[in-house]
C-alpha cells in the first residue's frame, strides 16, 4: 500500500472509505511484488496499480463491489491465460492473489498516522494481516522505526511478536509476509501478516574519487541509493567533481566506514586499488554486516590483495565475502560501462540472480522473494 501513500495518507485525512487491493501473493513472472496496493474511493477514483495493467478492470470492479457491500474482506487469484488473448489473466505468466477490503479512516487512524510518517521519510512498517480468521483478516498495526507501536492486530502477545519481525524487516528495507501464532501456548490462531515496510534509501559507499567513481556514483543515484564518495585525497574530493553523489567526504576510507552507518542494504565498492587505502578499508569492511564489498583491479592486483589481506587476519570465509574484481564480465572499458557492470553485480547479489543471459534460461524470469532476515552474514 506504501506505492500509493500520497493519495491514501489524503484520504484518510478526509475520513473518505476506501476499497484496498493489496497484492498478498506471488508466484511465477508477475509484474509487480507483494504488497503493492490499488485503491478505489466511493467516488469511483483509483489509484494504484497492482498488475502493470493486466488485471485491474477486474480488481476495480471487485474494490467496487466490497464498497457497496461492507462485510469482510474479499480475495481474488490471476494467473496467465494463453486460451483467450482477452481473458482476465497475467500475460507475464505468474500467478497474484489480490486481498481486497473497505478501509474506513475513522476505525483505524493509526493508519493514516503510518502513512503521514511515510510522506515524512521517516522510517516505519504497516503490520497487515492478510490470511486468518475472517474477523481478523484486514487489520492493520503501525509500527515506527522508534517508539511505541500503535494499534493492534490481536492479543498483546501476537502483537509484540509482529512488531519485532517488522522492526527487523525494517532495518533490512524489506517488504515480506510473516507466520505468528498457531501454538496453544500464545495465538492458537495462525495468522499470515504482511508487513510493508517503508526504509530510508540503501547506501552506496563508494572509496577512491577516481573517474569510474563518478560514473558509479551516477549508476547508484539512478537505482536509488544514497551513494557517499569518499577519499583521503582533498585535491579530488569536490562535489564539483562527482555532482551526483549526496556526499563527498574528504577522510582515510577505513576511518570514515568505522564512523559511519550502515545495514544489510548497504554496498561497499572500494575503487582505489591503493593497498595503504584498501587493505584497512576491506579489513573492516569484510567483518560488517553489510550486502555487498568489491573491490577494483586487475586479477593480479586480486591475489596480491588476497595476500595482504590474509596476512592481516582476514579469514577465508570473510574473504569469500569479498567480490573481486568488482563487477560482471560484461566486457566493460568505459568508466560508464564498469558502472553499469558493477550495478549489475550489485543488484545480482542482493537478488541471488545469476547474472547469465535470460534468453539462455528456463523457468519464471522473476524469483521469489528469498529469506529476508540475516541477509548480511559475516562468518
Amino acid at each position: 500500500m506504501l506505492n500509493i501513500a500520497d493519495t491514501l495518507q489524503q484520504w484518510c485525512g478526509e475520513g473518505r472509505s476506501f476499497a484496498l487491493a493489496t497484492v498478498v501473493h506471488v508466484s511465477g513472472s508477475a509484474p509487480l511484488p507483494v504488497g503493492t496496493a490499488l485503491a478505489v474511493d466511493t467516488d469511483g477514483i483509483a489509484v494504484g496499480s497492482i498488475s502493470g495493467g493486466c488485471v485491474e478492470a477486474a480488481v476495480y470492479e471487485l474494490c467496487q463491489h466490497v464498497l457497496a457491500r461492507g462485510g469482510p474482506p474479499a480475495r481474488a487469484a490471476f494467473g496467465y491465460s494463453d486460451d483467450d488473448a482477452f481473458a482476465v489473466g497475467l500475460t507475464c505468466g505468474g500467478d497474484i492473489e489480490v486481498l481486497v477490503q473497505r478501509v474506513e479512516p475513522a476505525v483505524e487512524p493509526h493508519l493514516g498516522t503510518a502513512l503521514e510518517a511515510v510522506l515524512a521519510g521517516r522510517p516505519t512498517a504497516v503490520a497487515h494481516i492478510v490470511d486468518g480468521p475472517d474477523e481478523l483478516v484486514g487489520r492493520t498495526l503501525h509500527v515506527p522505526g522508534e517508539g511505541p507501536h500503535d494499534g493492534t492486530l490481536a492479543s498483546g502477545s501476537v502483537d509484540l511478536q509482529v512488531v519485532a519481525h517488522a522492526r527487523a524487516l525494517l532495518r533490512a528495507g524489506r517488504t515480506a509476509r510473516i507466520d505468528v501464532g498457531g501454538a496453544a501456548g500464545t495465538c492458537p490462531r495462525k495468522l499470515t501478516v504482511l508487513v510493508h515496510t517503508h526504509a530510508p534509501r540503501p547506501r552506496m559507499l563508494i572509496f577512491g574519487a577516481v573517474d569510474f567513481a563518478a560514473a558509479l556514483s551516477q549508476a547508484g543515484r539512478f537505482l536509488g541509493y544514497r551513494v557517499t564518495v569518499c577519499d583521503a585525497r582533498p585535491v579530488f574530493t569536490t562535489a564539483a567533481r562527482f555532482p551526483y553523489a549526496d556526499e563527498v567526504v574528504t577522510d582515510w576510507p577505513h576511518r570514515y566506514l568505522a564512523a559511519t552507518e550502515t545495514d544489510a542494504r548497504t554496498a561497499v565498492c572500494v575503487l582505489t586499488h591503493d593497498a595503504k587505502f584498501d587493505i584497512p578499508l576491506l579489513r573492516l569492511a569484510l567483518t560488517l554486516p553489510v550486502g555487498y564489498v568489491g573491490a577494483m583491479g586487475s586479477r593480479r592486483t586480486h591475489e596480491h590483495r588476497l595476500g595482504l589481506l590474509r596476512e592481516a587476519g582476514v579469514s577465508e570465509g570473510q574473504l569469500a565475502r569479498l567480490h573481486s574484481p568488482i563487477g560482471l564480465d560484461i566486457g566493460a572499458r568505459t568508466p560508464e560501462e564498469t558502472a553499469i557492470s558493477i550495478t549489475a553485480e550489485i543488484i545480482a547479489h542482493a537478488n541471488r540472480g545469476t547474472g547469465r543471459p535470460l534468453t539462455h534460461g528456463t523457468g519464471p524470469i522473476h524469483h521469489p522473494a528469498q529469506a529476508l532476515l540475516g541477509l548480511a552474514t559475516v562468518p
